[in-house]
């Protein structure tokens, strides 16, 4: 079956009592056993609950893997992984990640748990640099946020195996929908489910997929020692927006697409980030690996706009954090979602002060283009006042 009908239809038989069409929510924090060790397969939530299951099935599904995870966070997606490894292990990372992912990579590396390198992987020559020391995981984000850096899946797969490297992509920005690493050979895929795989704003999760039933056995039993398994209503509420992911996602590249070819006309835009423009130097590359091109858009603005006008001059897009909502959101990586990445980190990575972030949602695309002209606009005007001054 296609995605979409996969989609509609999952969780549709864990109701074994009544046979409901939506899954059941079962917020139970216990199971009463029928005797001495003997369960219908659950005995507390933290170890299992049958919403969390099928959520896990479903996400398995999607991504080809052996089993899924579901989690608190998509942090916790990050934290549950790395705690799989030994004390000391040496890992590779995307330089330009998340700021809370940089961020938690440099906590463990103080404390000497970990020892972290922050690497161009779009880069071949740097990658194969990277791993010529000895390395136990190569953290990859593609595209990577904010600067939509695209990265060879199946190379950092090849080579990071040949160096005996288990490889991990944080696949939040395309959704299994548009992209599914674990066909390039990758070992983990992590999310945040808050993202595009709920699309609603109103859950915060993660999840993680395991290539390999050993693999997730070790995932498993690491969430459960934890103690970072997503709740049950979570769970439920992000199966339900599973159920029009493909749909929600197909108006989100829609737009984004139209967004990005705006921006990259306007004189107050200096450079646009969108894999989906062909003008982007590793367009062919995303064309390839990913079944779209997603709906996050970013630019850098040109000398003299005013940052804070543009910011301030939308009423369409909020000016909020997070992404993969049905509603359209701006944000300032430096001061917002990577604020807690090291100064010296964004610099090297290209996140500065002039770098803008759209999360294009699904509103009509010429109320979205009609915002942008005119927050725009204002911060044009900066530019006009600099230069009758000069």
């Amino acid at each position: 079956m296609k995605t979409q009908t996969r989609l509609a239809i999952a969780g549709q038989r864990t109701d074994t009592a009544y046979n409901a069409i939506v899954p059941p929510l079962y917020l139970t924090s216990t199971f009463r056993f029928e005797g001495m060790g003997q369960t219908k397969g659950y005995d507390y939530t933290r170890s299992g609950n049958p919403t969390r299951a099928a959520l896990e099935e479903a996400l398995a599904e999607l991504d080809g893997g052996a089993g899924a995870v579901a989690v608190t966070t998509g942090m916790a997606s990050i934290s549950t992984i790395l705690a799989t490894l030994p004390a000391g292990a040496r890992v590779v990372c995307s330089h330009d990640c998340y700021g809370g992912t940089e961020r938690l990579l440099d906590h463990l590396a103080e404390q000497g748990k970990l020892v972290v390198d922050l690497v161009d992987l779009s880069d071949p020559e740097a990658l194969t640099e990277a791993l010529r020391k000895p390395v136990d995981l190569v953290w990859v984000e593609t595209p990577s946020n904010p600067l939509l850096r695209v990265t060879d899946v199946e190379l950092v797969c090849s080579e990071a195996k040949a160096a005996g490297a288990l490889v991990a992509i944080d696949n939040t920005f395309l959704s299994p929908v548009f992209q599914r690493p674990i066909e390039f050979g990758a070992d983990y895929v992590a999310y945040s489910t808050t993202k595009y795989l709920n699309g609603h704003s109103d859950v915060v999760g993660g999840a993680i997929v395991a290539a390999t039933p050993e693999l997730n056995e070790i995932i498993q039993f690491t969430a459960n020692c934890l103690g970072t398994v997503a709740q049950p209503f979570d769970c439920w509420l992000v199966l339900r927006g599973l159920k029009t992911l493909p749909l929600r996602l197909a108006r989100h590249e829609e737009n984004a697409h139209a967004v990005a070819r705006f921006l990259q006309d306007h004189e107050a835009v200096a450079e646009v980030y969108y894999p989906g423009l062909e003008g982007h130097p590793r367009h062919e590359l995303a064309a390839r690996q990913q079944d779209g091109f997603g709906g996050m858009v970013s630019f850098r603005l040109a000398e003299g706009a005013d940052v804070a006008a543009l910011l301030t001059g939308t009423q369409v897009f909020a000016l909020a954090e997070s992404l993969g909502g049905v509603e359209s959101l701006i944000e300032h990586p430096a001061t917002m979602s990577h604020a807690s990445m090291r100064e010296e980190a964004r610099q090297t990575a290209g996140i500065t002060h002039d770098v803008i972030r759209l999360s294009v949602g699904i509103e009509d695309a010429e109320d979205l283009l009609a915002d942008l002209t005119l927050a725009l606009a204002a911060a044009v005007s900066k530019i006009e006042r600099v230069a009758l001054v000069a």
